[in-house]
């Protein structure tokens, strides 16, 4: 078990959320040192932890455990959240502008209406 990989998941879930060690590690009821711990991989957290780090991150254990793939939702959601934070507000107007377009294209496009998504839990 590679501690140090499960950590710098953990922190990357944690940035595309916005939230600080600190933050997080009230959420989960933890110090703010073991939280930084935990995502320098410098002490083991106990099962409990480690599930309420998952649901305070909203993502599956299994992604804080192994590399995921790229195609990913959580992971793009986590590349867009960190491109969105390097843009002006005026940017964001302009990319949600652009991004509700190209969503309204895309479904036309497809015919009816949406394809299902894999990483989905429910049907559209």
């Amino acid at each position: 078990m590679d501690y140090y990989k499960i950590g710098q998941r953990i922190r990357k879930f944690r940035k595309a959320y916005n939230l600080s060690q600190e933050q997080l590690a009230e959420k989960v009821s933890i110090s703010t040192t073991h939280m930084s711990h935990i995502e320098t991989g410098n002490t083991k957290m106990s099962l409990s932890v480690f599930v309420r780090i998952a649901e305070a991150l909203c993502v599956q254990t299994d992604e804080l455990i192994y590399d995921v793939p790229k195609n990913s939702k959580t992971v793009m959601k986590g590349e867009l959240a960190e491109t969105l934070d390097a843009c002006s507000v005026q940017d964001m107007h302009i990319l949600t502008d652009v991004v509700k377009a190209l969503k309204v294209s895309l479904d036309k496009r497809r015919g009816s209406g949406r394809e299902p998504d894999p990483d989905s839990q429910t049907e559209p």
